[in-house]
């Protein structure tokens, strides 16, 4: 059987924790900066962690199983 590939997209856009939870950017942090408060850009600023729901999909994508 092949080799599964790992989605290039997604290797870019999460990080393992030496834990073995998988973090991620908050989005809305790139573009349109002007009218955010500096409090809001602060926020995104920071990493966080892929939610429950989502931790399956984002798994198979970088091909942890």
């Amino acid at each position: 059987m092949p080799k599964v590939k790992t989605n290039a997209a997604a290797k870019k856009r999460f990080a393992l924790t030496g834990t073995g939870k998988i973090k991620r950017k908050h989005a809305f942090h790139s573009h349109i900066l002007t009218k955010k408060s500096k409090k809001r850009k602060r926020n995104l600023d920071h990493t966080a962690l892929v939610q429950d729901a989502n931790l399956k999909q984002v798994r198979e994508l970088l091909s942890l199983r």
